[in-house]
């Protein structure tokens, strides 16, 4: 499957800003018998003072920049084709939950993508007793750790109701626990706490989701969104599987990999610091196109 991305984040600043620097995140990456990025590109504006790129720890490529002048606005367009392959439905050779801390300690890889990153507590994930507890009503002895994955995917999707104005994206998870609602980066981290305490390795995945329509209806452009769905380790067999608690699904040929990290600190699609006060407006507009 090939699609056309296009994004748009855009700020305006009650008072023009200066000294700005960020950093983004937000090319879809080429992945070995994932997906491929063919082409792509990223414009700002105003134009940046200063740009340099490079990989962080977890092999993402990043742009950082900065804007010295006072500027009211802030316009970011990132534009990329994308090929998506289908993936192949794996068989459960995952071990049982008691057997998985023994191939963990087996694993002496630090790789970006060794389980050991992804197993305690991370800058934005704390255990708390209450999404434990949760975990543990999904874990009988006699489930492997796969098919633990697969239950609390669909018990948060069952459990949680979609709701974009019941959080922000500072909500800390257990905030979003106890409302039982949120969006897809609430239920993201509630399923990556709810697997580590169990002993299972998860992380965060930033990317983008194709929406449909629904029947009869046009698609909206602009209407598609950024999205975050969870990674696990389920043992050396099987290694690395992604779900998505906000739908209930694997991720597939509609999920588009941009960022993979611990917790949603580490993919954040722009972050940076500048001088200014007052309040500040952001909008976002995704479109995910399919080829044909």
């Amino acid at each position: 499957m090939h699609y056309d991305l296009s994004l748009r984040m855009g700020y305006s600043y009650d008072v023009p800003a200066s000294g700005a620097r960020h950093i983004m995140r937000l090319m879809p990456l080429s992945l070995t018998n994932r997906q491929r990025l063919v082409a792509g590109s990223i414009t700002i504006s105003p134009t940046p003072d200063e740009q340099s790129h490079f990989v962080d720890f977890f092999d993402h490529p990043a742009t950082s920049f900065m804007l010295r002048a006072p500027h009211e606005t802030l316009d970011i367009r990132m534009q990329a084709r994308v090929q998506v392959e289908s993936q192949p439905i794996a068989a459960d050779f995952s071990p049982l939950l008691a057997d998985l801390p023994e191939e963990i300690a087996g694993i002496w890889s630090l790789a970006p993508d060794s389980p050991h990153h992804f197993i305690g507590d991370s800058p934005r994930l704390t255990q708390a007793r209450e999404i434990s507890d949760y975990a543990r009503s999904c874990a009988m002895p006699d489930l492997t750790a796969m098919q633990i994955a697969y239950a609390l995917c669909a018990r948060i999707y069952k459990d949680f109701t979609y709701d974009a104005e019941a959080t922000t994206v500072d909500t800390t998870p257990l905030e979003a626990f106890r409302l039982k609602r949120g969006v897809c980066q609430d239920f993201t981290h509630i399923m990556i706490l709810a697997l580590r305490s169990l002993g299972i390795p998860a992380g965060y995945v930033s990317g983008f989701l194709r929406t449909i329509p629904p029947p009869g209806k046009e698609r909206l452009e602009g209407a598609d969104a950024m999205h975050a769905w969870v990674r696990i380790w389920c043992g050396e067999t099987i290694g690395w599987i992604e779900l998505d608690p906000t739908n209930n699904i694997p991720a597939g040929t509609d999920h588009i990999v941009v960022a993979y990290g611990r917790d949603y600190s580490d993919v954040v699609p722009v972050i940076g610091v500048l001088k200014s006060y007052g309040g500040q407006r952001a909008v976002q507009a995704v479109d995910v196109i399919p080829l044909k």
